[in-house]
């Protein structure tokens, strides 16, 4: 059994994103789609709302933008949230195509007559109305949008030829190599790179992969299983985060976490209650006086943006001590929440609650990443060759708070634009491989003492230009800790695990810490509290003889054509599973570093000791682990307004 496979394109993620990219590419290109686990768990499968697109005739794409920039607090890249809401039309088109069973309106239901194979135009679907929004245009089917869409997109691709798609196979780290692979013409050793594979965890035959591709797409969904309750599955944990920063990609924004405002509070439920509740006329109230406070709060009540929702409902739940509010849709008709809402009622009457009659006990949920890997809105990264998509990305579409069911719209546009430019990165690609024979010539005027920087430079323009890095407005840059454990660890296979570190056990402490230290409210104390916990850890790991390496000065890299699988990074399960929480531990640094270099309140992120917004809205970068800013923890901590480097344009 081969250890190498190749492919044209491999894709890391097979939500909606990974599939909206593989496709809208061409069927001349072999794809190759990985799942970490089974097809099903993924974020956009557990969508339940909708999709966010200027649909009706009395919508434009005008006022969807501004209540995207109302939301997104003052942090939306605009270029990139016209583009992408721009085709928000087509986007739901193409899905209407791929035979997604959007719910129809009801006066479509009544005159239409055409047959039920027949594609769904946008002018049927029945519109919903979710917080934020000025009016209604969340298309959805039923109240379980992400099952219908994923249903029908997973047969499609399990059908298409040229896609494989591999369950149970997780990515652990990109491969890079120059895109000029002449020696030649290497100059001060600065050269460009492009993403070229992917090595690759075989949970089913417990072994490590190398894929070769001529691109990556980076689609591996979001870090919401690092907080206790969270609504994503449990293979959320912001690895594909970490293998692009790894890679040389920038990050940005990582403090801004959206917490869903109600999620189902029985037991350890990860259930989400749609906002399509509070949309059609759902409630919230106190469940000790009954009062109805969202209306003190905002004049949109409870269709505010989710922040101001969710900051509501937990200084309720403070007050209240029963870790609850109350969604009441009661006063509706039965027979409407039924049919509106039918996974939604069946869910909850299993569990003994009849919403047509009884309350819903909400509370808050991490829910959604607004920042993540700089994108712009092709699916381009700082590598060329690597595209990113999806939750795991940061186009600047969300800014400091996303508005709800933007994201699938985000997963379609994004990803059928990358299928759109990455064979046109190929083409481009082959050209520089042809014209690497200038190289030979090179040599020759060499040694015939002549100078050949013209070849050189000729060459290394048409790389330049092959890709285009995203470019970013009013920035600060995250100082990090110095320390090697806030550096990105890789494992050395060649020991065997021994240690009394119990990984199990840290996994749920971190959750709970960053759900108290870094949730809904944030201050220094808490996240000065946050990190020196998880510095702990790191050091623990260390001593145990863990065998983790430094590798914040390593690029991870393929410069040989038939690399040999990466001994620095897991081939059991056991060295999986180290390997795993060093990275959690690694990002959990850096998303409470962002929150702490932060001294204001805005969107998602809201510090009890900065209450206040900044007078200019800055995006939080953190550069690639090969040039980060670096910085000692005690020092950040003795000063907490450490000067923080400004930039206006990067």
């Amino acid at each position: 059994m081969s250890n190498i496979i190749k492919t044209d394109v491999l894709i890391i993620g097979a939500g909606l994103a990974g599939l909206s990219t593989a496709l809208s590419l061409p069927k001349s290109l072999n794809i190759t789609v990985l799942s970490k686990a089974a097809l099903e768990v993924c974020s956009s499968h557990y969508a339940q709302g909708g999709i966010a697109a200027s649909l009706d005739k009395a919508d434009s794409v005008t006022e969807h933008v501004a209540d995207t920039l109302i939301a997104g607090a003052g942090l939306c890249a605009m270029d990139n949230t016209a583009r992408i809401l721009g085709a928000g039309h087509q986007a739901v088109q193409w899905l209407c195509e791929q035979g997604v069973p959007f719910t129809q309106s009801t006066l479509t239901k009544k005159i239409d007559n055409t047959p039920d194979f027949a594609v769904l135009k946008t002018s049927d679907l029945h519109l919903t109305k979710e917080g934020g929004h000025g009016c209604r245009r969340v298309a959805h089917a039923d109240d379980a949008t992400g099952r219908h869409v994923m249903d029908a997109l997973n047969i499609k691709a399990q059908t298409a030829a040229n896609i494989t798609i591999l369950p149970y196979h997780e990515a652990l780290e990109l491969l890079t190599s120059p895109m000029i692979s002449s020696s030649s013409f290497s100059i001060n050793d600065s050269e460009i790179r492009h993403c070229r594979g992917a090595l690759v965890f075989d949970h089913i035959n417990e072994r490590q992969l190398i894929i070769h591709s001529s691109a990556v797409v980076l689609a591996s969904g979001g870090l919401g299983q690092l907080f206790k309750r969270a609504s994503a599955p449990n293979v959320c944990v912001g690895d594909g985060v970490m293998m692009a920063w790894q890679a040389g990609c920038r990050l940005a924004n990582l403090e801004f976490i959206q917490f869903h405002p109600t999620g189902l509070a029985l037991d350890d439920s990860s259930f989400l209650i749609s906002e399509a509740l509070r949309g059609e006329g759902g409630r919230l109230y106190c469940p000790q006086t009954g009062a109805r406070f969202m209306l003190d709060i905002d004049e949109r009540a409870e269709l505010a943006p989710r922040d101001i929702v969710a900051r509501a409902i937990a200084n309720q739940i403070s007050s209240n001590g029963l870790g609850y509010v109350h969604l009441d849709v009661s006063h509706l008709p039965a027979a409407f929440i039924q049919a509106h809402f039918p996974q939604i009622y069946q869910t909850l009457l299993a569990l003994g609650i009849d919403m047509t009659t009884d309350p819903i006990p909400v509370a808050p949920t991490a829910h959604y990443s607004c920042g993540g890997v700089v994108t712009d809105a092709n699916g381009l990264t700082d590598i060329a060759g690597l595209y990113a998509a999806g939750e795991v990305a940061y186009t600047g579409l969300h800014g400091a708070n996303r508005l709800a069911s933007n994201s699938l719209l985000e997963c379609v546009v994004v990803g059928r634009n990358i299928a759109a430019n990455l064979p046109h990165y190929l083409i481009k690609l082959e050209r520089l491989k042809n014209l690497e024979a200038l190289e030979k010539t090179a040599e020759v005027l060499e040694k015939m003492a002549q100078p050949h920087t013209t070849a050189y430079y000729g060459l290394h323009q048409l790389a330049v230009d092959i890709w285009q890095s995203p470019t970013l407005e009013n920035t600060q840059f995250v100082i990090l800790p110095s320390s090697k454990q806030s550096s990105l660890p890789t494992y050395k296979a060649d020991k065997a695990f021994h240690s009394n570190v119990d990984i199990v056990e840290i996994t749920i402490a971190l959750k709970a810490l960053l759900t108290a230290n870094m949730g809904i409210t944030r201050s220094a104390k808490q996240l000065e509290q946050a990190l020196r916990q998880i510095e702990q850890w790191q050091e623990s790991i260390e001593h145990n003889k863990t065998m983790l390496s430094d590798t914040s000065s390593r690029t991870p890299t393929t410069n040989s054509r038939t690399p040999t699988t990466n001994s620095r990074t897991p081939t059991t399960n056991s060295e999986l599973a180290i390997f795993q929480l060093a990275r959690q531990l690694a990002l959990a640094t850096m998303i409470v570093q962002s929150a702490y270099q932060r001294f204001e309140s805005r969107g998602g992120h809201y510090r009890e000791d900065y209450p206040n917004l900044a007078e200019t809205p800055l995006t939080s970068i953190i550069l690639p682990s090969r040039n980060a800013t670096l910085n000692s923890f005690s020092h950040i901590i003795e000063d907490e307004r450490y000067p923080i480097p400004v930039t206006d344009h990067i």
